[in-house]
């Protein structure tokens, strides 16, 4: 700022308090009004909904909705050119184990949308995630990574943020977006999304092209699934297929590079899921099956070969032939 030859004036400040914040926005000179307000604050603090209680939700939402509420109302009768609040795609799309920062997010989406309807100026920035320092994790980036949304370099986001702004929509998106990844994990809660997209059919598989790499991992359509589970002639086979099916989604969730490491009759907490990594495999086979799964389905069926049971009779597929010959064929099938 100051090679730009503006002066940086810094002042510290509880924002969540709407008293002391009233008072800092008194203080500004008159001769240097503020024009424009930038709300950047937030905090995280992750956990599957049965872990949450009201001071974790409490919490998030003191950062990031109480101050950019306290702000909007502090603001309200100046002559801003600008109100832009920094919210999260996460808002937007959901993420397991972040049902209290969503929440937080799409408040602040839903607190400039009702300041555009007043006539009010303000731009919600729902970012993916940055490179770099943060607030994110690196397992956490791994796991955005492979549902489709990687980190982006603060170049690219510092870039689109100023197309962005130039919009002038209520709202807008700014992420790295792989959308086979993406349209994979989410399922069938990808459509709603991608309905009002300007070009929604870029981000959908092209028919009659072949899948790439992330989409042959989720395992193509659910129809197409339960068209190779169907042919296998028994029930052992089936079983065995959907284990198969299980093993590699949880090897994948628990970043494991082989399937060995993921034993069929061991429990998923001695194989080193928490409820995060839980919900996290729950929705992969939810999107490759096209199955409604409950949050709590590993708990229930607690090992890769009691899922895959659980997987079997969802499915309700047609009775299976029996005999040991097919068996004896069908031994090696797997469905990934």
């Amino acid at each position: 700022l100051a090679a730009l030859g503006a002066e940086a004036v810094f002042a510290a400040c509880d924002a969540a308090d709407p008293a002391a914040l009233t008072a800092l926005v008194a203080d500004i000179p008159a001769r240097h009004p503020l024009s424009a307000v930038i709300h950047a604050a937030g905090v995280l603090d992750d956990g599957v909904l049965d872990a949450l209680d009201p001071a974790r939700l409490a919490a998030v939402l003191r950062a990031k909705l109480t101050t950019a509420r306290n702000l909007h109302e502090a603001t309200v009768g100046l002559d801003l050119s600008a109100f832009v609040v920094f919210s999260s795609v996460m808002g937007v799309v959901g993420n397991a184990g972040q049902g209290n920062y969503a929440a937080a997010n799409a408040a602040v989406d839903a607190l400039v949308a009702a300041r555009r309807a007043a006539g009010l100026p303000g731009t919600s920035v729902a970012w993916g995630a940055w490179a770099g320092p943060g607030m994110l994790v690196d397992d956490v980036a791994a796991r955005l990574r492979d549902s489709g949304m990687p980190v982006m370099e603060p170049e690219t986001a510092v870039t689109a943020i100023g197309r962005a702004l130039a919009e002038d929509d209520a709202l807008v998106v700014v992420a790295d977006v792989d959308w086979q990844r993406f349209t994979t994990a989410m399922g069938p809660r990808s459509a709603a999304l991608l309905d009002g997209m300007p070009d929604p059919a870029a981000a959908r598989p092209v028919p009659g092209t072949t899948a790439p790499p992330a989409a042959r991992e989720g395992g193509g359509s659910a129809d197409a699934l339960r068209q190779r589970i169907a042919v296998l002639p028994g029930h052992e086979d089936r079983v065995r297929a959907l284990t198969e099916l299980v093993r590699t989604h949880a090897a994948t969730v628990l970043r494991h590079s082989d399937v060995d490491a993921v034993q069929p009759g061991k429990a998923f907490s001695a194989l080193g899921f928490d409820s995060l990594t839980a919900v996290e495999l729950r929705n992969r086979l939810a999107a490759v099956t096209g199955l409604a799964l409950p949050a709590a389905v590993l708990f229930d069926h607690p090992t890769p070969s009691a899922l895959a049971g659980r997987l079997l009779a969802d499915l309700d597929l047609p009775a299976a032939a029996s005999g040991t010959a097919g068996s004896d064929r069908s031994a090696g099938a797997e469905v990934s």
